[in-house]
């Protein structure tokens, strides 16, 4: 690999390449009026058919088919909107825990039925305009549910009320915002665009939904000149380091210089991009072409946000095409009836291999892909030859490319989890290299190079970033370095990381890929493909130059690129740059030769070594054995009380081991960071004034307890902060003489048990009162402590007393420290969804969709479990069988080819 140190290159004397966006099919995304529509948003289907549940087909290419022509597409299915009104279906599974409008779901079985209750509540339904069901789609390509909220929506509070025609309206303004903004990504949407379309009572929806999109970055994000005016001349807001010029430090630094913060950003390297890097190749007869040796391929283009910038900067995409021929080790092409029947195999297992894990529930954690495909293969493996061997190792390798890892380390359960999350279209090269992009949105950053931080401190006052012998301090700082750095140790914490986030960072995988980048004097491999295969008979090097890319419609020159993936990427670490060229060489020569055609010397070639790089030790990352999809929040989460926060792409669940995915993490923490800022900055003006707000304050408690967050016994609980760190402050209150709640671990035992002495003198003492409230601040972690106690009140009150040495106080005797905190729980709240008795109190169109906000607070539930060490229920006999045992007692139907079926 080049050194990583290397200054960027200017991309403007590259030849000019005529290319443009392959179009899709029209039948996929038919366009019903003449209006042009934006090539990376998709267009709305005129005639759907009414007779398929009113939904609507939206293909996306699996995860496991990057490097490949996408044959088998998985789809989402989009409910049909008809007459420009939602349909309240929420079956997009596009967030298992999102919010859906059950009395407008569509009765797919009786039409008329459904078209009678649209028709019955059409008059409190805005319709902006007959463009719903399109504005759903783009809305969906954006990463929201098409008619119900993200988690995230309902965390922020965006509504006073979840559910009935207030959300319907919501989702309906939102998604207009979004596709408004997609129609001329290069203007800056405003909120006043939309003042005349939506009925002033509804404004308040209005100002809700736009300020969420444009805080989150969902909207209004880029390098367009009119996006960069908004950036203040001068900063007006705390300072802010970045460690780390990536795309998610570049998009996180720009979008809080937006903010109004200072930002500097700390970068090792002697150039921005990070595992984003395109380089500059150069030959005789003024022969160059730009080299993408990182990152190179945008994935779902559909609402891909780098795809986004470069419309912003007027680049066009090229579509990585079909066509791909794969070649067998002696250089003859694979049949291509042999290739389909290998392939169709090889899915089945993977099919298989899914229903597997269905059955054996949580053991499959902790079983690989691997020995999964490789049990089944022995199991129901057919007789094969030599050259199907081959085939079927060709994609293990084209598989271990898309994770950066080899299957054996793959988790069986969740190696896939971020499939439901692609976000759809084509893959697309960008002309000239995606260094193109990086130069745009390093412009006019604060980037400092060769600064390469070595210790982190953070505090409550602030945090320090030492780089060599220079501090840099600052109220906030951003860690964007991968996962690999992580994993090695070579920035020091202080204090040191929380131990649910080391351990995050140690199941993780962090996988490796490497590319042989070619400059030629000719095209001699044909401008028709842009990709083509080649098989290996030992199984241990199937990953060595499996697949080549062609950029030579994009590069400005003769470039071709051989990847390395699995296995032999480890291997190619200390393999020789001659002796790899050399190999490379072999192969190209055994697949064109015997047609007649010369395989000249390179004239120039770069090998990478990103296993070597200090600055990245891999490539991106992978859902290890024994990691799941929630160990990706994990790492997104900021310790430090709002100081230390993580970005890039080991830190999104959704979007992993993408670009886009590290671009996205970076505009979530600006807005994470902003929060943060916001609320410390109303916490210490409330410090600053306690006798004026001493009032205030205990009206704000007994507000915030109305809707505490935890609740057992007699006991209340609301919590400083949403992330589950264990050392997070909490405001416990106990309630006595209170109508005793039914409570069925209370025995008649444990009634009649009582503390000998605290919890008698209490009673007795106020048993003239109607109700006292008493309080104490603990830690989150002693809380749920607290909440395991078995016996009662009486035994948590002297577990409080006695193992904790907690005294109880009335409101004024907490002090200034709950001042703090509880001035910080109502900014994090904001606008709280109400509870459901307040539900009850809406009209009977919805109600709360308890089921998945309570299996979100069982799953979390388990994680601070864990976390506290406590003993895990007995797993069920499965866990002591082999996968082969599993397998032989799965039935046939289970088996059988079909669509996956899993449920991660």
């Amino acid at each position: 690999m080049d050194p990583p140190n290397q200054v960027p290159e200017q991309f403007s004397p590259f030849p000019s390449v005529q290319f443009s966006l392959y179009q899709q099919d029209n039948t996929a995304f038919p366009n019903p009026s003449n209006n042009p529509i934006p090539n990376l948003v998709p267009t709305p289907i005129q005639n759907p058919d009414l007779g398929s549940n009113h939904l609507l087909s939206f293909s996306v290419p699996k995860k496991r088919r990057r490097g490949r022509p996408q044959r088998n597409l998985m789809s989402f299915r989009v409910p049909f909107i008809p007459n420009g009104n939602l349909s309240g279906n929420n079956d997009l599974a596009s967030s298992s825990n999102s919010v859906s409008v059950p009395s407008l779901r569509a009765n797919v079985e009786n039409p008329s039925s459904f078209t009678q209750t649209v028709a019955d509540i059409s008059d409190e339904i805005i319709v902006i305009n007959k463009e719903s069901t399109s504005e759903a789609l783009i809305a969906l390509s954006a990463g929201f549910p098409a008619d119900s909220l993200t988690d995230e929506e309902i965390e922020a509070g965006v509504l006073p009320v979840i559910g009935g025609i207030e959300q319907v309206n919501y989702t309906l303004i939102r998604n207009h915002i979004i596709a408004k903004w997609r129609e001329n990504v290069s203007n800056w949407v405003s909120k006043e665009m939309f003042l005349e379309s939506i009925p002033k009572h509804y404004h308040s929806l209005l100002d809700s939904a736009y300020n969420y999109l444009v805080s989150r970055g969902y909207i209004n994000f880029g390098v367009a000149p009119t996006i960069k005016e908004k950036i203040p001349a001068e900063p007006s807001k705390p300072s802010v380091v970045v460690i780390g010029a990536g795309l998610a430090g570049l998009a996180a630094a720009r979008q809080l210089m937006r903010f109004g913060f200072k930002v500097t950003v700390l970068e090792g390297r002697k150039r921005a991009g990070g595992r984003v890097y395109t380089k500059k190749m150069e030959g005789g007869n003024r022969l160059c072409a730009a080299a993408d040796l990182g990152g190179s391929v945008l994935t779902g283009t559909l609402g891909n946000p780098l795809g986004i910038v470069a419309r912003q900067l007027g680049y066009l995409l090229h579509k990585v095409r079909d066509k791909c021929p794969l070649y067998n080790v002696d250089g003859k092409p694979v049949d291509r009836d042999m290739d389909m029947k290998v392939e169709s195999a090889f899915n089945r297992l993977l099919d298989k291999a899914s229903r597997l894990r269905q059955l054996m529930g949580d053991v499959s954690v902790d079983v690989s892909l691997g020995a999964a495909l490789e049990t089944f293969r022995q199991v129901y493996g057919d007789a094969v030859n030599a050259e199907e061997v081959n085939l079927f190792n060709w994609h293990l390798a084209n598989l271990e490319y898309a994770n950066a890892a080899l299957i054996s380390n793959l988790s069986l359960a969740f190696w896939d989890q971020d499939d439901p999350y692609d976000m759809g279209g084509d893959h697309c090269f960008l002309p000239g290299g995606n260094g193109r992009l990086v130069q745009a949105l390093a412009e006019n950053v604060p980037i400092l190079y060769e600064r390469i931080v070595h210790t982190i401190r953070y505090g409550s006052h602030g945090v320090q970033v030492i780089a060599g012998s220079q501090v840099f301090e600052g109220d906030m700082a951003l860690c964007t370095v991968p996962l690999g750095v992580l994993k090695s140790g070579s920035i020091k914490f202080t204090p040191e990381l929380p131990q649910r986030k080391l351990d995050g960072i140690k199941r993780l995988g962090f996988g490796l890929l490497n590319k042989v980048a070619m400059l030629f004097p000719q095209v001699f491999w044909g401008t028709d493909l842009d990709t083509f295969g080649h098989l290996s008979d030992d199984p241990s090097r199937r990953g060595e130059f499996f697949l080549f890319y062609s950029y030579a419609t994009v590069a400005g020159g003769p470039l071709l690129i051989a990847l390395v993936a699995g296995e032999a990427a480890h291997k190619f670490e200390s393999m020789p740059p001659t002796d790899a060229v050399t190999k490379v060489l072999q192969i190209l020569k055994g697949i064109y030769e015997p047609q007649g055609i010369n395989v000249p010397e390179p004239i120039q070639t770069v090998c990478t070594r990103w296993g070597s790089d200090p600055f990245s030790l891999g490539s991106y990352s992978n859902v290890a054995v024994g990691a799941s999809g929630d160990d990706y929040d994990i790492l997104a989460e900021s310790v430090g009380d709002g100081r230390l926060f993580f970005a890039g792409e080991a830190t999104t669940r959704r979007y992993p081991a993408t670009m886009h995915g590290a671009f996205l993490s970076g505009l979530r923490e600006a807005a994470h960071m902003a929060h943060c800022a916001n609320a410390r900055a109303v916490r210490t003006k409330f410090e600053r004034t306690p006798s004026k707000n001493a009032h205030s304050c205990a009206s704000l408690l007994a507000d915030l307890f109305r809707e505490p967050d935890l609740e057992f016994g007699s006991f209340s609980v609301i919590f400083g902060r949403k992330n589950a760190d264990p050392k997070s402050p909490a405001i416990l209150r106990v309630t006595f003489n209170e109508p005793r709640k039914k409570n069925h671990e209370i025995s008649k035992q444990d009634q009649q048990y009582s503390n000998k002495i605290l919890f008698q003198q209490l009673q007795s003492h106020f048993n003239q009162q109607q109700q006292l409230h008493v309080y104490t601040l603990l830690p989150r972690q002693q809380v749920l402590e607290l909440r395991e106690v078995r016996g009662g009140d009486e035994m948590r009150l002297n577990y409080l007393s006695e193992k904790l040495g907690v005294k109880l106080v009335g409101r004024k005797g907490l002090g200034p420290n709950a001042d703090s905190v509880i001035a910080s729980i109502k900014a994090e709240r904001g606008n709280r969804k109400p509870t459901l008795s307040s539900l009850a109190l809406k009209s009977g169109l919805s109600k709360l969709k308890t089921g998945s906000l309570k299996r979100k607070m069982i799953r979390r539930a388990k994680v601070v479990r864990n976390n506290i060490g406590s003993t895990p229920p007995a797993t069920s006999n499965i866990a002591s069988m082999k996968v082969a045992d599993v397998i032989n007692q799965m039935p046939p139907d289970t088996l059988g080819s079909g669509k996956n079926q899993s449920d991660m």
